[in-house]
């Protein structure tokens, strides 16, 4: 495993967390305990880090009994920068993340201009140097200019610090090209990140296909749309070897996909939106467009199912799908609306309503939002161990809040939980060590 390309500067004083409940989902060790962090990583850990066995040097915070766990990695969000800046900055992205507990951000390429050539890559990273809280991870495009067409050039885009490839929130239409690219990818052992919506189907639909967009007299897109493109996207990764993860899966049916191929051993991992385990297609009410989102919203014994995948281990991870749109886009007639939805400050809270029906253990809740996604990146985040990057979070599961989006750090506020009643917040986030939000 690999440090993340985007460099944190280390804390110089040691630092202590104690009294508090450590939960590794990498090992699945949850136990009372403490924290030692030195030089921006984990020296030691566990129930012999008290404050008596530290030295006075050392900075100490009394948990009083939070929960201490690695900080989350969101493979999934948009930060704007290049081109998007009214929509959202490295700066107010990466602030929202701190807040969130989110440590680490893969940064999706469908930025103006795409992260198609080293040297974007490259401001990527200083951007984040120079103004962001936590870290920022590439995600190059796998074709130029994210047109379907060149394949881009994989080998210096990872040499820049690029650790995935992806098209952003389209697909591939040619399956030509996208094989070329698996095949290209697979060379260098580079993780191809596909989003599985086919657009001819997809056309001028605006929310789910079914009972209730007749109801509302809105255009559907149908679960084909999705599980077309996934399937053969699995028949390419067969036929070349790649590695593939499809980012946000959204049907049952998808589901399926996804097991069959993990059966037949195939390098698959697969994801889904923080959005499509805690809401479905009722909950857009009266055309609540912050509700409006790609892939749509589904029914609900399709959420049922998609939490059932992220507790057996089918669903690998849970990201944000953080896509913040402006309210020029938003205050639209619902067919007219920019789909999307900001998450990055709400994902945790929002998920930690699935531990408290009891319809996904935390420990492994919390795998598929930190471990996980940093298993399939090649990172070295996403663990408490001894010698590990001192990326981690405290939080209270239990304490209450009301989501008010004018406090939200995002530079746009549309949130689907808009005065949503939530628990757990975060009050401490380390990034290397270094403090980047305390609450």
């Amino acid at each position: 495993m690999s440090e993340a390309p985007h460099s944190i500067p280390q804390s110089s004083a040691p630092l202590a967390l104690v009294n508090a409940r450590l939960i590794d989902p990498a090992s699945g060790f949850d136990g009372r305990g403490g924290v030692l962090i030195e030089q921006g990583v984990i020296r030691r850990f566990g129930s012999e880090v008290t404050p008596d066995t530290l030295r006075a040097e050392v900075q100490i915070v009394d948990c009083q009994g939070d929960i201490v766990a690695p900080g989350l990695i969101d493979m999934h969000a948009f930060v704007g920068e290049p081109g998007a800046e009214y929509r959202e900055t490295i700066a107010t992205a990466t602030a929202a993340a701190a807040a969130g507990g989110v440590t680490s951000i893969l940064a999706l390429p469908d930025t103006n201009p795409p992260v198609d050539d080293p040297a974007v890559v490259d401001f990527l990273l200083r951007r984040a140097r120079d103004t962001g809280l936590v870290r920022i991870l590439p995600c190059a495009a796998l074709t130029k200019g994210l047109r379907g067409e060149d394949i881009s050039e994989i080998g210096l885009l990872l040499q820049a610090g690029a650790v995935a490839f992806s098209e952003g929130s389209q697909s591939i239409r040619s399956a030509s090209i996208l094989r070329r690219a698996m095949l290209y990818a697979r060379d260098f052992d580079a993780l191809v990140i596909h989003f599985a919506q086919d657009h001819d189907l997809a056309a001028e639909g605006v929310m789910n296909e079914g009972e209730r967009a007749s109801r509302l007299g809105l255009t559907g897109i149908p679960h084909e749309a999705e599980t077309i493109i996934l399937e053969r996207d699995i028949q390419l990764v067969a036929l070349t070897g790649a590695r593939y993860h499809a980012p946000l899966i959204s049907t049952a049916a998808s589901l399926d996909i996804i097991r069959r191929a993990k059966d037949r051993g195939l390098p698959v991992t697969c994801g889904t939106s923080i959005n499509h385990l805690t809401l479905n297609e009722n909950d857009i009410g009266d055309y609540r467009t912050f509700l409006k989102l790609r892939p749509p919203l589904r029914r609900e014994d399709e959420r049922l199912a998609l939490v059932d995948g992220v507790a057996s281990g089918l669903i690998d991870v849970i990201v944000s799908d953080h896509d913040p749109q402006d309210v020029e886009v938003k205050r639209l007639p619902f067919a007219e609306a920019a789909p999307g939805a900001i998450g990055l400050e709400t994902m945790l809270p929002a998920a930690l309503r699935l531990a408290v029906s009891g319809a996904v253990p935390l420990t492994r809740l919390l795998q598929a939002l930190s471990s996980r996604p940093a298993e399939i990146l090649g990172l070295a985040q996403g663990r408490i161990a001894v010698g590990a990057p001192a990326d981690l979070i405290r939080f209270d599961p239990e304490e209450p809040f009301v989501v008010d989006p004018a406090k939200l750090r995002s530079r746009c506020k549309n949130t689907p939980f808009d005065a949503a009643r939530m628990e757990g917040r975060v009050k401490l986030t380390l990034v290397a060590g270094r403090v980047v939000f305390e609450n």
